[in-house]
């Protein structure tokens, strides 16, 4: 059965920096892409990063520049770098796969995904 495993949240000071990594098992990681979506107490669960297995990287207009997704196919394994978090940020942050979807529509909504993760919190103190 196939599954993706959140790892590397915390709690981190306004201005700092994090990495979060999302390890898949039991797909076909090479033609799944991967997103990371946050929900915020009290709010949606929103898109913030997707890659797909081809390397195209999508990104919500708010951590452009501070956030940056990439994988590594060999480890079956997406990350999330972000920097220069704000409290704003704060988060629970889920991975999510999509198998043989690519479309920009489809990866920054929830919907689009197959797997889901259970999340890693993310805590930005200012």
């Amino acid at each position: 059965q196939a599954q993706v495993v959140e790892s590397g949240g915390g709690l981190v000071q306004a201005g700092g920096s994090l990495r979060l990594s999302c390890a898949a098992a039991g797909l076909t990681f090479r033609s799944t892409s991967m997103g990371w979506f946050r929900q915020a107490p009290g709010k949606e669960r929103e898109f913030v990063a997707a890659i797909t297995w081809l390397g195209t990287t999508y990104y919500q207009d708010s951590v452009k520049g501070r956030f940056t997704i990439s994988r590594d196919n060999a480890k079956n394994t997406v990350y999330l770098r972000m920097n220069s978090l704000k409290p704003e940020d704060t988060a629970v942050y889920y991975c999510a796969g999509a198998v043989r979807i690519s479309a920009r529509m489809e990866l920054t909504t929830t919907g689009g995904y197959h797997y889901w993760g259970q999340g890693t919190q993310v805590t930005v103190s200012s």
